[in-house]
């Protein structure tokens, strides 16, 4: 149902069975899945694409032009993936020319007044909590969970099945399949919890804590610890998920603090 109190520009395109909420506001050059729920006072900017069975809360905004001064009004889009959760206020920019467009994945819960800025690449299964802010160009793969009030810097990446305790301040790359937390962020072991949830088996996980030990715990530099992990590994999607995540890192990966005992009480 579509309230008679909400504005749809004529050429937005509206999917079947789509609900619009009284005082929402959708504008032209939009797409909106079917089966998706634009709850009150929503506002959906020009080169929004938003998926099949959303929710989007109040207050939220999606599409507005990216808070970047080098922005000059090319075209580009923000693009949300089906069945994503948009909770109040919060915001999703569209792209530069640097992508051309900003990317929330399928099944992603974003909470509310959490910020995706320009030319992010959000995966699908995210959790952004309340008040997570990405700067612009920041990618997060799929799975990752971030704490609330955590701020990622521009062009950081954030890995796979990772999770990034609340309150954190991402300046570096986190791999994949850790948990990460304290000031500055640091490696403080493998997100064992959300890898079983997921699937993942008890070899796998047992294999992903010996390649983070050699990484962080062992204290060799990482061009070093890559070297080990290499030699005494065998070649696994896993092990190559891990470090070729490293060797591409731009601005370097986090660390583990010295003074911490261990990466992690697990028993196999």
């Amino acid at each position: 149902m579509i309230s008679n109190l909400a504005y749809i520009h004529p050429k937005a395109q509206i999917g079947a069975n789509v609900t619009i909420d009284p005082f929402s506001v959708i504008h032209d050059d939009v797409v909106i899945g079917d089966g998706t729920y634009i709850m009150s006072n929503v506002t959906v900017f020009p080169g929004s694409r938003i998926g099949k069975n959303c929710k989007v809360f109040p207050g939220a905004v999606i599409g507005a032009v990216p808070q970047d001064l080098k922005y000059k009004g090319e075209y580009t889009t923000a693009e949300i993936g089906d069945n994503t959760t948009i909770h109040e206020c919060a915001t999703v920019h569209r792209g530069t020319t640097d992508k051309n467009t900003t990317k929330v994945g399928s099944n992603c819960l974003i909470m509310a007044y959490a910020h995706v800025a320009h030319d992010c690449i959000v995966g699908n299964n995210v959790i952004l909590a309340n008040c997570v802010q990405l700067a612009g160009h920041v990618t997060v793969d799929d799975f990752a969970i971030i704490g609330g009030m955590s701020a990622a810097n521009q062009f950081t990446h954030i890995g796979k099945h990772t999770y990034i305790a609340g309150m954190s301040a991402i300046r570096k790359d986190v791999p994949p399949y850790v948990k990460a937390a304290r000031e500055p962020l640091s490696y403080v072991g493998i997100n064992n919890v959300g890898l079983s949830r997921r699937g993942y088996s008890k070899e796998t996980i047992e294999e992903i804590f010996k390649i983070y030990h050699v990484l962080f715990v062992e204290k060799h530099i990482i061009s070093k610890a890559i070297e080990l992990v290499e030699s005494m590994m065998p070649v696994t999607e896993t092990r190559d998920a891990i470090l070729g995540f490293i060797k591409k890192s731009e601005i370097g990966i986090i660390k583990r603090q010295s003074q911490s005992v261990t990466d992690e009480d697990i028993a196999f």
